[in-house]
């Protein structure tokens, strides 16, 4: 095994892998393991994204891009409904899906989220982002029955690397029809045709 590895395996990857492919490597290695041992000194890759931007209407992550039209569309087939309220308090972005549990309307953008709830909630919205701001909690979730939906409702705390609280994102999906499974589904079966147009 380790004749074939250092006479066939590890030439063929220096061979074929880039310097990015390396530097990929590199990064994910502490993630799913190292090799044998894990390196203390000696290579450290090149980013050699540094300093490129994304594409004209396209979005760079760490993890790929996206066309801005890719973006939305994502965002619109998602089976859940996102909210992000920043670190200040304010909303600062929404899902828009045609199934949206509840409406929202692009007014609310740069708006106080105390401001966005009904009166009698306000107390539990403002537990919630103090508890998430001041690291006490990460997770808030209710399920509520709503115009005939049983929905989901769960609010996360979201961190930087380094712990620093960025806001927090609310996740609401309609689980009637998941509550309902039984059993199991291996085989593919798809469920009501997509509407003319809607392809």
């Amino acid at each position: 095994m380790i004749y074939k590895e250092e006479q066939i395996l590890l030439p063929m990857c220096l061979e074929r892998f880039t310097a990015d492919e390396w530097a990929e490597i590199w990064a994910s290695s502490p993630r799913y393991g190292w090799c044998l041992v894990e390196p203390r000194q000696g290579y450290r890759p090149v980013d050699s994204h540094a300093g490129q931007s994304a594409s004209p209407g396209g979005v760079s992550l760490p993890t790929g891009t996206l066309a801005l039209d890719q973006l939305m569309a994502i965002f619109a087939t998602l089976p859940v409904d996102l909210t992000f309220v920043d670190a200040d308090d304010r909303v600062a972005f929404f899902s828009e899906g045609p199934n949206r549990v509840f409406a929202r309307s692009r007014a609310i953008i740069g708006r106080m989220v105390q401001n966005c709830h009904p009166r009698r909630s306000v107390e539990v919205v403002e537990r919630i982002l103090s508890d998430f701001r001041e690291g006490r909690q990460s997770v808030a979730e209710f399920w509520i029955q709503f115009t005939g939906r049983f929905v989901h409702i769960r609010y996360f705390a979201v961190r930087a690397e380094d712990g620093r609280y960025l806001g927090t994102l609310e996740v609401t999906q309609d689980v009637g029809a998941i509550r309902g499974l039984e059993g199991e589904r291996r085989l593919l079966e798809y469920g009501d045709p997509v509407p003319a147009g809607a392809q």
